[in-house]
């Protein structure tokens, strides 16, 4: 039976919230916007037709089979730009966008500067895209262990107008990586290797277990950098690490032993450290 955009949102929003969906009407809108586009789909009133119901019909049933919208739709937003995802990279979330604010927080008087920047672990790109974007005369090298993460990291820097000044590079860490660096971000695996069992499905089945392993204690990756940003930091640089839940005093100890002076955190949007920045010595 054909029907309008808006009688199919409403339909897919009850599916969604009779299978337990938190989320069902966001769910819904974000779902019918990637079958028919954002702009047609503001008016509920326009027929939907066979070719979107089609589409929407097989974005529904993934949904209802545990996947989640922004990997159905294979790109999310962050910091204001559209990333695409792929079976290699991390999805973005906004507690990470915390980091690109502690470095625009830590670094503002150096928005103009021609920065190099180092993103260890970078996934889609996303850190170190949001930051070229603030940071007009800065340049770029994402490193990941993943050859599919570095490709799909590259297209989106090109995507979103900074490929010029982004490079990507597949690497174990600094492994190959020569120079030094006035800012160095990262978003490490630090899950406890333990604990991904009981995750929530949507993370624990559609994120890379290589993005999310951190090792017996989830520390694994923070004693990696402990080890090898400081002889990488430039003078007046800024370290920035991303961390999980209760992992602050753990990450902040190894990196004084590391010989960096502690800056302090930035919290996400739940209230908790989230984003520690790192300076060398004084």
């Amino acid at each position: 039976m054909a029907s309008t955009i808006g009688e199919a949102r409403y339909r897919l929003a009850a599916r969604f919230r009779a299978a337990g969906s938190e989320t069902p009407a966001l769910d819904a809108r974000l779902l019918v916007e990637g079958a028919v586009g954002r702009s047609r789909a503001e008016d509920g009133g326009a027929m939907l037709g066979e070719a979107a119901a089609s589409i929407l019909n097989g974005y529904c049933e993934r949904r209802l089979a545990g996947e989640p919208v922004w990997r159905i739709l294979g790109e999310r937003e962050f910091w204001g730009l559209t990333f695409r995802l792929s079976l290699a990279t991390l999805e973005p979330r906004p507690d990470t966008e915390t980091l690109v604010e502690a470095v625009l927080e830590t670094m503002a008087s150096r928005r103009n500067e021609a920065l190099s920047v180092l993103d260890l672990g970078t996934g889609t790109g996303c850190l170190l895209v949001a930051i070229l974007s603030e940071f007009a005369q800065a340049k770029g090298l994402g490193v990941d262990l993943s050859s599919e993460a570095c490709e799909t990291a590259a297209a989106n820097a090109v995507a979103n107008g900074v490929g010029a000044r982004a490079e990507f590079r597949q690497g174990d860490w600094l492994g190959g990586v020569d120079g030094i660096f006035d800012l160095i971000v990262s978003n490490p695996p630090y899950i406890p290797a333990s604990e991904i069992a009981g995750l929530a499905p949507a993370v624990r089945d559609h994120d890379p277990r290589l993005a999310l392993d951190g090792g017996d204690d989830g520390l694994d990756p923070y004693r990696i950098l402990a080890r090898e940003l400081p002889a990488r930091l430039a003078p007046g640089g800024l370290i920035v690490l991303e961390i999980g839940a209760g992992q602050e005093r753990d990450v902040v100890a190894l990196m004084r032993q590391a010989g960096l002076r502690y800056l302090g955190a930035r919290n996400d949007l739940g209230g908790h450290p989230r984003a520690l920045r790192f300076a060398g010595e004084a």
